[in-house]
């Protein structure tokens, strides 16, 4: 059997656009004697649709979707998600996440996902009722066990869900195991996708045809990475990450190979065990991260109806690296970098932010904010009086730099990103309203080393990022002298104290018991915790890491522990 796998780009709600790249994608695998095309998960609406599947207009839209892509399945089998209506809805809830499978301009079979994630960034008990019988799909005289994304993340000693639909499936001899899945990215988590495939197939003695979807949805960035494998977990097509592909794989099979996935064979499934942050770096990572953001930005515009960005350029590492991915992203005319030095900047600061944007070829200006800094100090005088100079003054100066680039943004049009880096959001070292402005977090899901490393990587071919920006010690030039050092620990420290409580959450005993000083881990630990209203007002975050701040990790703001 000769099946197309379409990794495909969709938006959210754009039900027409998303219908026109799937009837596409069938005209082209009709033209290349496919006989059946399979989609990703929830691709009639795009995923994660979240509250939109709320209002029925919106299911209503998906429903007439749907109904143009089954006339298009006249010559060919289409296996597509969309979500599905529960007609029990007096048990359960409304929708079901379903897949559809066409032929003939007909419905000739329908599969609801079983297992719903409710963890990390994902919440579809919320939305969706979980499966209650398990049945093959008929296609052609092949039986096909179709399955969900999650559906096969159940195989492990220590499951997460009491069922396992490819158990239930098995009892029906199939032919083949689908996987229409969105499964996002993480630095980690193509490698983890693969080895969940490969024993999937090893368990089951079945080949397998996995679609994933691809494209960003704000903070979520979908990479790809379709596979097909055979029964002897053999890798027959893997597709490109970050990318929109379609290509074909031909299936064969015989009695032996039917007879070999009868019965499920005895595993001894491998533990997925945490790595320590100094692993966090390795330059295969660091190369998808930056596939991953780039993607990122571009798909939070395109979708968005942006053309165009605008960044505060410090001279600092943080705001070079995202002026650096914004112009490889978008293009460098269409990024805007503001330099706006205080009194407390240093003269290099200006000019490694100018060669910057002139290495890169970006439009800029500078506007010195002093002046306006000694006009607010003199207005706040009569109430501040004789008090000393504090972070009142040093979140001034921010904030200043923040309204000034707000104004050109509303002026001109641009979208604001913002330069936070993981570790500074995690302790809470940015100004509301200031630094931590944007519409878009670029780096928040980097600590600070990673930064460092990604800054290195855009400079592989040639500098692009001024040498002296990487080298030099960092600071918010806020004071006379400042050094990041003079409020936080050491970046390395630090961030190893970050990684365990946040992406491995240990709390302070497995912290100590790790080696680390004890009034260090009550100071980092406070700090995280008293800044989680902070992180509460700021923007979405492209996600990278296996936890990062956002709807992956809901912490209450009004907490005691470890505060």
């Amino acid at each position: 059997m000769k099946i197309f796998l379409a990794q495909q780009n969709y938006h959210i709600g754009n039900f027409e656009a998303n219908t026109q790249k799937i009837l596409a994608a069938i005209t082209e695998a009709k033209a290349g004697d496919g006989e059946l095309i399979v989609f990703s998960e929830l691709a009639v609406c795009g995923y994660p649709p979240r509250d939109f599947l709320d209002f029925d207009d919106f299911i209503r839209k998906s429903e007439a979707a749907l109904d143009i892509i089954r006339q298009a399945a006249d010559t060919i089998g289409v296996l597509v998600g969309a979500p599905s209506r529960n007609p029990d809805l007096a048990d359960g809830k409304d929708l079901f996440n379903s897949a559809f499978l066409f032929y003939e301009g007909k419905e000739i079979g329908r599969v609801h996902k079983t297992l719903l994630p409710t963890y990390d960034v994902f919440d579809e008990y919320r939305y969706f009722e979980p499966a209650n019988s398990w049945n093959v799909l008929e296609f052609k005289g092949h039986r096909l066990a179709v399955t969900i994304c999650e559906d096969i993340w159940n195989l492990d000693d220590n499951p997460l869900y009491r069922e396992t639909p490819m158990d239930r499936l098995m009892e029906q001899r199939p032919h083949v195991m689908i996987n229409l899945s969105a499964s996002p990215y993480s630095y980690r988590h193509p490698q983890v996708r693969q080895d969940i495939i490969r024993q999937n197939v090893a368990c089951y003695s079945l080949p397998i045809v996995y679609v994933n979807t691809v494209g960003a949805q704000t903070e979520l960035i979908f990479d790809g990475g379709s596979v097909a494998m055979d029964q002897h977990q053999n890798i027959s097509l893997e597709m490109p990450y970050f990318e929109e592909s379609l290509q074909a794989v031909t299936l064969r099979w015989n009695d032996e190979t039917f007879a070999e996935g009868i019965q499920k064979s005895a595993l001894s499934l491998p533990r997925i065990t945490p790595r320590t942050f100094s692993h966090l770096e390795p330059e295969f990572n660091i190369a998808s991260i930056h596939e991953a953001l780039l993607l990122g930005i571009r798909d939070y515009f395109r979708k968005s109806g942006f053309t165009k960005a605008i960044i505060a350029s410090s001279g600092g590492v943080d705001s070079a690296l995202v002026l650096a991915l914004a112009c490889e992203a978008l293009g460098a005319a269409n990024v805007r970098a503001l330099l706006l030095p205080s009194a407390f900047s240093s003269g290099h600061s200006v000019s490694d932010a100018e060669k910057l944007s002139q290495n890169l070829g970006n439009p800029y200006e500078i506007i010195p904010i002093a002046p306006l800094f000694e006009q607010f100090t003199e207005s706040l005088q009569p109430i501040f009086g004789d008090l000393p100079f504090s972070v009142a003054e040093e979140n001034l100066q921010s904030r200043i730099r923040g309204v000034l680039v707000m104004a050109l943004s509303n002026k001109f049009g641009p979208i604001l990103l913002n330069t936070s880096n993981k570790s500074e959001l995690a302790v809470g070292y940015g100004t509301l309203y200031g630094d931590m402005a944007g519409a878009l977090s670029v780096l928040g899901d980097l600590y600070k080393p990673q930064v460092y490393a990604l800054a290195r990587h855009i400079n592989r071919n040639g500098e692009m990022i001024p040498e002296n920006i990487l080298v030099k010690a960092p600071s918010a030039e806020l004071r006379p002298g400042q050094k990041d050092t003079d409020s936080l620990p050491d970046y390395p420290v630090l961030d190893e104290i970050l990684y365990q409580y946040i992406e491995r959450q240990q709390g302070p005993e497995e912290l100590i018991a790790l080696g680390h000083d004890s009034a260090l881990v009550a100071r980092v630990l406070g700090l995280v915790n008293r800044a989680e209203f902070k992180r509460a007002q700021f923007c979405p975050i492209i996600r990278v890491s296996p936890k990062a701040f956002g709807t992956g990790r809901r912490l209450p703001i009004v907490a005691k522990y470890l505060s």
